[in-house]
């Protein structure tokens, strides 16, 4: 285990792809191991602080496996940009899992990632012991996704640290007001690489282009179905206040299908609530041994 308190894991996709992730408390023996899957365009490092948390700090340390998707962090970008689509990121993470000897787990899933659960609890249910979905469900609103198409065909193109922390402070601090400077800091060491060129984001800029043929004034197609096979999965929901991904009204109806499902608003954060800050970290390993527990 290296100094910053994980190791680098590479393994094969199912296609060949050569694909990353890190992994975080590999000597703990203790409960069920954890599984991060981030947003899009985003990676591994979204996990990190949190990651750090449940595999040391929390009161059952957990192994960690925060995967890079193709095209995303480390992991290689994939020429056929058909690819980068949520069945396939599925298929990579069951690849990754059985590389690892990992049968079961549970799951934190971000936006995207979140979605990747759904089709993972059709793929491989019993691999499901505990889910974690931040600012995801199965109805994803069209002016959320809109929004983030947006943003990425205008990404701003800083050249400094401090210039690209600003830039995200101005698009995106309206909804993230409970945001401090190092928390800024710290989104923008994840979202970002250096490079010859420069500060860059850390993915393929192909993936902007899966976003291009989508109809926002037409509703998108919703997960009910697949949400209600995770009905007997011990789950939590959590939700920025300020998000337009995930509306109230699909968390009431989440909760109607799911009655034992466990709710967090994270007030003064949008889409998608940073999992590091306030007492989340505590509040994500109380749940896993919650359910845990219930599990013996």
């Amino acid at each position: 285990m290296a100094s910053d308190g994980f190791y680098d894991f590479f393994y094969a996709a199912p296609d060949g792809l050569k694909l990353h992730a890190r992994i975080y408390g590999e000597a703990n023996s203790g409960g069920w191991p954890v599984v991060c899957l981030s947003g899009l365009t985003r990676n591994a490092r979204d996990f990190h602080e949190l990651a750090l948390y449940l595999s040391g700090k929390a009161k059952t340390p957990r192994k960690v496996v925060a995967f890079d998707y193709r095209g995303r962090g480390r992991s290689d970008y994939d020429p056929d940009i058909s690819h980068y689509n949520v069945g396939v990121e599925a298929g990579d993470v069951l690849a990754g899992l059985s590389a690892l000897g990992i049968e079961e787990a549970g799951f934190i899933g971000t936006s995207r990632g979140g979605l990747i659960i759904h089709v993972l609890g059709a793929l491989k249910p019993a691999a499901l012991k505990a889910i974690v979905l931040n600012d995801i469900g199965p109805v994803i609103e069209a002016e959320g996704l809109a929004h983030i198409r947006s943003y990425l065909d205008r990404a701003p193109r800083p050249k400094t640290f401090a210039e690209a922390v600003d830039a995200q402070r101005r698009v995106h601090g309206g909804g993230f007001p409970a945001l401090t400077d190092a928390d800024w800091a710290r989104m923008v060491g994840a979202i970002c690489r250096d490079t010859d060129a420069g500060l860059v984001p850390d993915f393929d800029p192909a993936l902007v282009e899966t976003l291009a043929n989508v109809d926002f004034s037409k509703p998108l197609p919703d997960l009910w179905p697949q949400f209600n096979a995770l009905a007997a999965v011990p789950l939590l929901a959590i939700r920025g206040g300020n998000s337009t991904l995930l509306s109230t009204a699909t968390i009431e109806e989440m909760t109607k299908r799911h009655p034992g499902m466990e709710t967090i608003t994270v007030e003064g954060q949008g889409h998608a609530p940073f999992l590091e800050t306030g007492n989340l970290p505590k509040k994500i390993a109380d749940f896993l041994d919650r359910a845990e527990a219930k599990s013996t």
